[in-house]
Parts: structure tokens; sequence; C-alpha cells
């Protein structure tokens, strides 16, 4: 991959709403920082509740007129399939409006943030036709079914951290299941989406049926949640956010949701590893990858005591090595952190712990760099007992808390979480072992001698407890935006 760097001043920024298959400008509310390198890049319009009433009720007409939910399931399969075209078609632009106010560097969002949503447009395309109903056993006289209908508006509220890839994860089964949808991005990263749903129109989506609002959660996300047209939630965010969420579909619905939300997931690795230089690596992009602003994060290290003081120092050698580059250089690999108060509760969280008794093997400060952006280097903290702040909460940054175990019970115990079950990795050449670990950790993923998604896309995400309520990804996202009907019909 070759000239992908760029100025951020050369892009151009679709500021506004979109609302009926058009770009709506409006006021200058709120400020879009570029993390990169701490600029203002464009002033953003909220949209309070009567634009967010406007964009639900327009998605709740088109679906309903334009024959969108009852067309032949394979029609929309089409328009979805030219979708994912167009998406790769435009890639360099997509990736461009994403790296220009993300911490998503350049070569990732070309490499693996546009190529992954394509082929996410593409997978849930192939769902359009593929889940029916039933027939029930019932008396011969009588017919028995199960229907399923899309719930007609589904509302839905996305992350700063891999904004195209997220909000797809959102939006896309939505429209697959025949239903209108409104969008809300994080307000620090709104422009990229908006892109997206010109292509949808672009590729045949009835304009109107997918439509943009911009604000903050408070304002623009709170109304979402209350709208009476919109039948069905999707979020993902923090804990705190998600129950909030939840109360307010609770209070004007009912309704559905699906939540992926916090997590501190744990990293177990076993002395019969076969390689530690293999799983050093591994370990390392599981919490340094987007300078560890990911929900599934691999922040705790569960590591057993003959293989921990050469995997330490592998990590250690590791943490030394990342370069703080502006994300639209083409050559930038490791993140910035997306804002400043964020840096500083990263800090704060680990002079906490130290304070509290944690060692630090490498100190997470702040890097030098000429970009203006925020940067911190990857630290690394040994944690004395389950009570420190960096073993309890998640930090959302490249810092990676560590204890050290003998017996495998042991380990299993350490990865026990009050709170969060989202994710968990295991490294061991046991296959007993393994699937003893499997059937034992409370997470709703699981990786063995691997860590972090990949492109199989049938394959759900979504925790338990704490980190969240359903799935995104696979059949069961789709089945999310469904609801079934029972029928039961007499002959005359």
């Amino acid at each position: 991959m070759n000239n992908l760097g760029f100025r951020p001043e050369d892009v151009a920024l679709p500021v506004g709403h979109f609302l009926a298959g058009r770009l709506v400008p409006g006021g200058a509310d709120i400020a879009v920082t570029s993390p990169g390198n701490g600029r203002i890049l464009a002033h953003l319009p909220e949209a309070g509740a009567d634009l967010v009433d406007e964009a639900a009720q327009t998605a709740a007409r088109v679906q309903r007129q334009s024959g969108w939910a009852s067309c032949a399931p394979r029609e929309r399969a089409k328009v979805l399939r030219r979708w994912a075209d167009l998406v790769e078609r435009n890639a360099m632009e997509l990736a461009r409006l994403e790296t220009v106010c993300s911490t998503r560097p350049i070569a990732q969002t070309v490499g693996w943030d546009i190529p992954f949503l394509a082929e996410g447009i593409r997978f849930f395309a192939e769902y359009c036709d593929k889940v029916g109903g039933d027939v029930a056993a019932t008396a011969t006289n009588l017919l028995g079914m199960t229907v399923y209908e899309p719930y007609g508006v589904t509302g839905a509220i996305a992350p700063w951290n891999f904004p195209l890839v997220m909000a797809s994860w959102k939006v896309v089964p939505a429209l697959a299941a025949g239903n209108g949808t409104v969008l809300k991005p994080s307000e620090m990263t709104p422009f990229s989406v908006v892109r997206l749903a010109e292509l949808a129109v672009e590729a045949g989506l009835p304009a109107g049926l997918f439509n943009v609002v911009q604000g903050t959660g408070l304002a623009t996300g709170e109304a979402i949640c209350r709208h009476p047209a919109i039948g069905k939630l999707s979020f993902t965010g923090s804990t705190r956010t998600g129950i909030a969420v939840m109360k307010a579909a609770a209070e004007s619905g009912p309704k559905p949701v699906t939540l992926e939300l916090g997590g501190k997931s744990p990293q177990l690795v076993f002395d019969d590893i076969p390689s530690v230089d293999d799983v050093a690596d591994r370990i390392f992009r599981a919490f340094t990858g987007n300078a560890g602003q990911v929900c599934v994060t691999g922040s705790r290290l569960i590591v057993q005591r003959g293989v921990a003081e050469p995997l330490i120092a592998a990590l250690v050698a590791r943490c030394g090595q990342v370069k703080a580059l502006a994300p639209w250089d083409e050559n930038a690999a490791y993140s910035p952190i997306i804002s400043e108060p964020q840096a500083n509760r990263i800090l704060a969280l680990v002079q906490g712990s130290v304070h509290a008794g944690a060692q630090e093997l490498v100190a997470c400060k702040r890097m030098d760099t000429n970009t203006g952006g925020v940067f911190l280097s990857p630290g690394m903290v040994m944690v004395q007992n389950a009570e420190c702040p960096l073993w309890q909460e998640e930090v959302f940054g490249p810092v990676l808390a560590i204890q050290v175990f003998d017996e495998d019970d042991q380990a299993f115990a350490l990865a026990e979480h009050p709170v969060y079950g989202l994710a968990a990795g295991v490294h061991t050449a046991s296959l007993p072992r393994a699937m003893r670990a499997i059937r034992t950790l409370k997470a709703g993923t699981v990786w063995v001698n691997r860590y972090g998604r990949s492109s199989d896309f049938v394959i759900p995400t979504g925790g338990f407890g704490g980190s969240g309520i359903g799935k995104d990804l696979g059949r069961q996202a789709f089945e999310a935006n469904l609801r079934l009907k029972s029928v039961l019909m007499a002959a005359e």
C-alpha cells in the first residue's frame, strides 16, 4: 500500500445530518477535533427531539411506502451488494474521512476497516432470503406457522473507536431485515457514516430509509431511545450509558435492545505454550491495538509462573518499539488517544493503582511528538490483588495489568470479574485445558491461541453480565431485527 498519506485540510468534510437522502446542514453546536493533531476540523449541528422525530417519521414512511420490506428479499440483497461494491470503489475517500477525526491510522482504515465493512454488508445481504418462518405441528385441519417481520424503524447509536465498522454492525442487518433506521454516530467521529449513507442511496436504497442525525448522547441519543416510532435499539458504548439506554427503552416501549458494553478481558497464558515470542506478539497486539481503545482489549494478563519471566520481558521490549505518527501518515501504526480528557483519565487510573501498591513495569506516559495529538506509550503494571483499579476498571487505553498464577484453578479464579464478561483469551498447547477454559470462563467470546476478531462474520459477538445483551454479527444479529408472529389458521 503506497501513497496512502494525506493532509487533513485536503479532506472535504460532509458536515451535517443526512435526512431523506440529502445532507442537511445546521448550526455549529459541537466542535469536532482531530485526535491526530488536536485541531478543530469543523463545528457540527446537534439534532434535538424535533429533528430526530423528522428522521424517524421519514424512515417509517419510506419503509411503508417504498416496498422495501415487502419486495422479494433478493431485491434487497441486490441493493446491499451494490452498496458493498461502492464502498470498495470509494475506499480511499471513506478511509480518509474515517482517519481524519478518529484514532484509526490510514494504513489500517484502508487495509482492514473498509474491506471489513464491505464484506460485512455482503454477509448480511446473503441473509435477506435465508431466514423465514416455520410450519408448526398441529391438527391436520389447522395450519400453524411462525412468521418473521421487521420492526419498521430501528435506532442505532454507534461509538467513536471504529466508526464505520461499528455503525455497519447496527445499520446493515436492520436494513437487510426490511427495516428503516436512524443512526447517531459519535459526535467525535461524525463524517464517514454520512458518506456511507450517501453511497447506500446511490446503490438504490430508498432515500429516507437510512437517516443519520448528529449530536450528543444526552440530547440526540436520548431522543432516539425514546421515540415511539423506533421499535428496536442497538447501542455500543460504556456499561453506564448502556443501562441508561435500556431504561429509556423500557420507559418508552418497552422495546428490545442490543447492547455491546464495556469489558475487562483476561488473557490466560499457561506454561505449555510452544513459543513465547508468538504469544508475546499476540498479547501485545491485544492491549495496544487502537491504543487499547477497543471494547475487547485484552487488558488483564494472567500468566503461569513457569513462563512469566520470559513473557513479561518480551512484552517490555515490545513496549519500547512504538512510534507516534499522525494517523494520516502512511507509516503510522499506533493510534492517538481520542481526547485530552480520556488521556488524563488513563494516566490517573495508572497513578492511582501505583499509589495503591501496584508495581509499574513500564510507565504509561505521554509520548514526545510534533503532531500536536495526544499519544500515550504502552504501560505494564504488576498487580497484587483483584481490588486494584487497573484490574477492576475498563481503562480504554494501552495498559496491561498482570498477575501470576501457579495452578489452573487459580487462573480461572483470577479471570472472574464482578461486572464484565465480554471476551477472554486462552493460550495453551493442551486441548483438554483449552476445553475446560472454554466451559469455565464467563465471557461472550473466548479465543484460543489467538486474540481479536476475524472476518468470520457468521460468529456473533456480544457479552455477558455488565458487558451487554444480545449479539452483533452472525445470524443472531439479523434475527434481532425481526419480530416473530404466530399464526394459527383453521380450514372453513
